[in-house]
């Protein structure tokens, strides 16, 4: 179940960045220096890439982060797995449940390879972000919120917070470069940056100011109340393993990560800084995966308990 929460997440979140991406790239000319190779940054997949993938082209990049199954962060591998994850929990999981993530399967297996151009690309991995929304939903609504239930939301919320974290730091450290052709487009390159991980409504309801990146920077990672924020998951996280055993090394590890946003709620930083501290977010939201990891999956904590496990186990 927590497998399956990381995964659907991780489909999810990559059909949004996809397309915001490809809206981004219509507005803003090829001088900016913004191109199809930030995605590969995002998702942090550049070697990988490149040691299969001759040419970072539109079409290469696209086919890597969709429909390329040998690419295990792919949205169908990443749909694939949740599936199978899902089949072998089938009797914890409300049968309505099962069949949507297999029906969402099926579509992205069918429509995916197809989608990597352009004429369906909007279509499809709409389609994508809509399904995986009505699965979390459903099981929101018809599961009984026990362990099991807590270890989905687990997996969604640490995916999550990585996510997010990571849009922000590639999109800081873009504008962090200087290139002065970027520079009138840096509000049009935050606000992909909310519509990426569908902040742009809220960011506008609750914090009532022109587009700026500190606002935005302290909107997602900072603000408590907003679902995609980091401040946000790690409250899940928090709420969520306090109603299992043995949780205490995993609760700490958040603690310690939610005292470290607050802080940055209270003190802006400057481009160098953001990286660093989005850097050491990351390294958190590693142990945090690895603390789950040593206290509830590995039959034997002797053994290795690197922070990122195998996808296909």
């Amino acid at each position: 179940m927590y497998w399956a929460g990381r995964y659907l997440e991780r489909a999810e979140n990559t059909a949004r960045l996809v397309n915001t991406y490809a809206s981004l790239l219509l507005d803003l000319p090829l001088e900016t220096g913004i191109g199809w190779p930030q995605l590969l940054r995002i998702v942090a997949a550049e070697d990988e890439f490149h040691d299969r993938y001759a040419k970072a082209s539109e079409q290469n990049i696209l086919k890597f982060l969709m429909a390329d199954v040998e690419n295990p962060s792919s949205i169908a591998s990443s749909l694939a797995m949740a599936r199978e994850n899902i089949r072998t929990s089938r009797d914890v999981v409300p049968s309505e449940g099962w069949e949507c993530i297999n029906e969402l399967y099926l579509m992205g297996r069918d429509s995916l390879p197809g989608a990597v151009g352009r004429r369906r690309r909007f279509e499809v991995l709409s389609d994508c972000v809509m399904r995986c929304q009505q699965i979390s939903g459903l099981l929101s609504g018809t599961m009984s919120h026990g362990d099991a239930y807590n270890f989905f939301r687990m997996g969604t919320h640490v995916e999550r917070a990585d996510m997010t974290s990571r849009v922000v730091d590639v999109a800081a450290a873009t504008i962090a470069q200087g290139n002065p052709n970027l520079a009138p487009y840096e509000n049009a390159l935050w606000m992909s940056v909310l519509r990426s991980l569908s902040a742009y409504q809220m960011y506008r309801q609750y914090v009532r100011r022109r587009i700026a990146a500190g606002d935005v920077e302290q909107f997602l990672l900072a603000d408590p109340q907003f679902p995609r924020a980091v401040a946000h998951s790690l409250d899940a996280l928090d709420q969520c393993l306090a109603t299992l055993p043995r949780s205490e090394e995993a609760r700490l590890v958040v603690q310690e990560l939610t005292k470290e946003v607050s802080r940055h709620r209270q003190s802006p930083m400057n481009g160098a800084e953001l990286h660093e501290y989005i850097d050491r977010l990351q390294c958190g939201f590693g142990e945090i995966h690895a603390a789950i990891r040593v206290t509830w999956f590995l039959k034997d904590p002797s053994r290795d308990s690197s922070m990122l496990p195998d996808p296909q186990s």
